[in-house]
């Protein structure tokens, strides 16, 4: 097969699909460019740099391509439907970087708990404010909601059981065998109002953001909130409300609105811990994610 990489991919992987036989092309094409470089390959990997909308698609139909791989968890950066109509498959990774995206969200509640962040901004200035940052909060002992309970979700709820936290969980499917005397399924009002720390981890959502200045106002006063799902899945207006009212406690963010994010009133808020969208950006995730891909063009070809 000939097979398109755009956005990088594991080094090994790559040695693995060429010793496999295939060619492999390693090139980002801008959009008015990559529907005409799609007609030319078999397959084409992408990750969340790479968008795969209906334009491009159409530009590609009737060329050689007829499978897509996103190199990652969600797909919402590729029209799968209009894919699918057009005669390809579209496959992502969803197991490889579940753990790294999860410890992620766990460092920034760390963070946010401690101060982290801005406490090391404000030492690289030379200042020693030990008194201003005297005030963190522990994690064990605490409440943590976790919505959206899949593969990323339940990975954090196990490493918060394992801090000594309780977790309540938000989904619409209700895994058998997860609850239990420190974890339980609950209805999204009861987690936002009982949670002294939130993570959200759903895919992302069409129209109006799970999290807008309605959902803020559920949660309890000093609120620890983390997002490393999508970015789209918050109202970002809403949330620098939030941290300014102090409902709010911090938030953790590794993903925005907007790519790269413009948003500098919430990147330089002095309890905003945030991240350039790295929450799969592993080596040992990459890797994973790298040979599932492999195996997915095995499994194909």
């Amino acid at each position: 097969m000939r097979i398109l990489v755009t956005d990088g991919m594991d080094a090994a992987a790559l040695a693995q699909l060429r010793q496999n036989g295939h060619e492999v092309i390693e090139q980002f094409y801008e959009p008015d460019a990559l529907g005409a470089a799609l007609r030319d390959v078999d397959a084409v990997v992408v990750r969340s740099a790479t968008k795969l909308r209906q334009p491009v698609l159409d530009a590609a139909a009737g060329g050689r391509l007829k499978l897509i791989i996103r190199a990652g968890v969600g797909v919402d950066n590729i029209d799968v439907a209009c894919a699918e109509a057009h005669g390809m498959t579209v496959r992502n990774t969803p197991r490889a970087s579940s753990n790294a995206v999860a410890e992620l969200a766990m460092a920034h509640l760390f963070s946010c708990a401690r101060y982290i962040s801005i406490a090391g901004h404000s030492m690289r200035e030379g200042k020693w404010e030990k008194k201003t940052y005297n005030k963190g909060v522990e994690l064990s002992g605490k409440t943590l909601g976790v919505i959206g309970y899949g593969r990323i979700g339940q990975t954090l709820g196990r490493m918060a059981q394992a801090m000594g936290m309780t977790v309540l969980a938000y989904d619409i499917y209700h895994a058998e065998g997860l609850e239990c005397a420190t974890m339980r399924y609950v209805e999204l009002d009861e987690l936002l109002a009982s949670s002294d720390f939130i993570s959200l981890h759903t895919p992302a959502i069409d129209g109006k953001p799970l999290i807008d200045a309605e959902a803020i106002a559920k949660m309890k006063d000093g609120v620890i909130f983390v997002n490393t799902s999508r970015g789209n899945n918050v109202d970002e207006a809403a949330l620098l409300a939030g941290l300014e009212s102090g409902r709010i406690r911090a938030a953790g963010l590794d993903v925005y609105a907007q790519e790269p994010t413009k948003n500098e009133a919430l990147l330089n808020h002095p309890r905003v811990s945030c991240t350039p969208h790295i929450g799969a950006s592993t080596v040992e995730a990459q890797r994973r994610i790298g040979m599932e891909i492999v195996d997915i063009i095995r499994q194909f070809s």
